[in-house]
Formats: C-alpha cells, sequence, structure tokens
C-alpha cells in the first residue's frame, strides 16, 4: 500500500532538499508544485569524474546527466533510473542502449532508502566500473573487456584538460 500523497510528496521534497545540501550536483523536478506523479528529477552530477570514450581513447567526464523517475509507489518501488549522457561504462547503458543503470543499490532498495545515498552509491559505481559483471550490450561489453586490462583509476581533483586513461580501444 502506498503512502499518502501527502506524505509521499513531503519525504520526495525532504530527501530533494538533503540532496542539495549534501552535493554540488544540480537536481531539477520537472513538476515543481509535485501534482502529478510520476515524478522526474534531472541530475546533473557536476565535478564528478567518469569514464568516457572519445576519438579512439578512453578520457574523463567531469559532468553527467541522468533522470530519476519517483512514482507514486515510491519508497516501496525503487526509483527508475535513465542515464542520459555520453559513458563508457561496463554497468551504465549509454542513452542509446537504454540509460539502464546497474546498482546493488536498486536490488536491495528498502523503505528507509533515500536518494542521497542513492547518489552516492552512483558516484562510486562511475568511479569504480565492475567489469567482471557488465550489461550485454555492445558497448558496456567493450568497456569491461577494456578495463579488464586497464583499471580506471579517476583523478582525485578535476583537472582542467581531459586525461586520455589506458590504451586506445578498438
Amino acid at each position: 500500500m502506498p503512502l499518502p500523497k501527502d506524505l509521499l510528496i513531503k519525504r520526495i521534497k525532504n530527501e530533494l532538499r538533503e540532496c542539495r545540501k549534501n552535493f554540488r550536483h544540480h537536481f531539477i523536478v520537472a513538476d515543481k508544485e509535485f501534482k502529478k506523479f510520476p515524478i522526474e528529477i534531472t541530475v546533473t552530477l557536476v565535478n564528478t569524474p567518469g569514464p568516457i570514450f572519445n576519438e579512439g581513447k578512453v578520457i574523463h567526464k567531469y559532468t553527467h546527466k541522468l533522470k530519476i523517475i519517483i512514482t507514486e509507489d515510491y519508497p516501496y518501488q525503487t526509483p527508475i533510473v535513465r542515464w542520459r549522457s555520453n559513458i563508457f561504462h561496463p554497468n551504465i547503458m549509454p542513452p542509446e542502449e537504454g540509460g539502464y543503470v546497474c546498482t546493488k543499490l536498486l536490488e536491495g532498495w528498502k523503505f528507509k532508502s533515500n536518494l542521497v545515498a542513492f547518489i552516492k552509491g552512483i558516484e562510486t559505481l562511475l568511479a569504480n566500473p565492475n567489469p567482471e559483471n557488465p550489461f550485454e550490450t555492445d558497448t558496456c561489453t567493450r568497456a569491461a573487456e577494456y578495463f579488464n586490462k586497464n583499471p580506471y583509476n579517476p583523478p582525485q581533483k578535476m583537472n582542467h584538460k581531459p586525461r586520455i586513461v589506458g590504451e586506445e580501444v578498438d
């Protein structure tokens, strides 16, 4: 049985407030009045390194977009997540392949789970590709093969220029 709508909206607003307090990321709610479900939240991760494939090389990108969709059954139902920016990762599909995000946070979602912990988990996943458990898409499989040979080591601080990681990818 879902939460009463007024409690659900209060919870989502509180979680978004905590996200804005804990992160420099940008959170944009499509329906600022929270009148219509599902609620779509566009998240722009800033100063968060993650791998992309560019001109035959894997480099760091520091800005990433994803969409979080929250249904009326939240928090009993996990948020729906779709990646919206370029990515070269075994566990995150690029948008053209579906944009799905493979994370244990969604598998282990509980009533007590929240958006702050989820976003922190996304940051961790982005910086720590798991090539042993890729999605079975072309890009994710290629990323897994690449990261099995060239482990991804994200920089600690943002550089102004993209840094090349490892060798060229076929």
